[in-house]
């Protein structure tokens, strides 16, 4: 059986994200670095958001497409440059999506939809892009928290706990505390949402 657009689209996806030169390692495994993390999005996408539409399943799964290939010290190391950095990677996902969606025959209406939600566009207002930024909070919370708290002040672990809580939904937070934090990590959460 030919598989649909939408599995192409996601294969493609991940062919593009398995190239990744940077790899992360769970349980001995060593794994393409946005290849997992996109696996993962997909993985939270489904837990938070059950009945995600496909555009908002694409976008969540190309979310840091070939993100590697533009680094942060292509960028100066101060918030500004940060930013910059972060738009600058924002729009690359975004047309690189648009442009494996064109080769599996989406058309413009779809594609303009994807990328409206990688851009992550109206925020609050649109619930696809707030459902894509629930789910980037929750995997971060879920997958990277701890490992991020242990090389950084409890000051910025707050600081980044807050503003990670300022961007999410009710419905975000309700899951986020739902999530098996360690001890000390459960103390840092009620410490920024104090």
């Amino acid at each position: 059986m030919k598989p649909t657009r939408f599995e192409t689209a996601i294969a493609l996806i991940d062919k593009a994200n398995s190239e990744d030169v940077n790899f992360y390692e769970v349980s001995g495994l060593q794994y393409a670095k946005e290849l997992l993390y996109s696996q993962r999005m997909t993985r939270t996408l489904l837990e938070f958001a059950p009945n995600a539409s496909k555009a908002l399943q694409i976008a969540a799964r190309a979310q840091h497409i070939c993100r590697w290939k533009i680094a942060r010290k292509e960028y100066p190391m101060d918030r500004v440059g940060y930013l910059k950095w972060r738009e600058t990677l924002k729009r690359m996902h975004a047309d690189l999506t648009v442009e494996i969606l064109k080769k599996v025959g989406y058309d413009d209406l779809f594609t303009d939809r994807v990328k409206a939600i990688v851009l992550k566009k109206l925020i609050k207002k649109n619930e696809e892009s707030q459902a894509l930024e629930d789910t980037i909070c929750l995997v971060f919370l879920d997958y990277y928290f701890e490992e991020f708290a242990e090389k950084h002040a409890d000051e910025k672990v707050i600081d980044i706990l807050q503003k990670t809580w300022v961007k999410m939904s009710s419905e975000g937070h309700a899951a986020a505390l739902k999530l098996p934090f360690s001890e000390k990590s459960l103390a840092l959460v009620q410490k920024a949402l104090a």
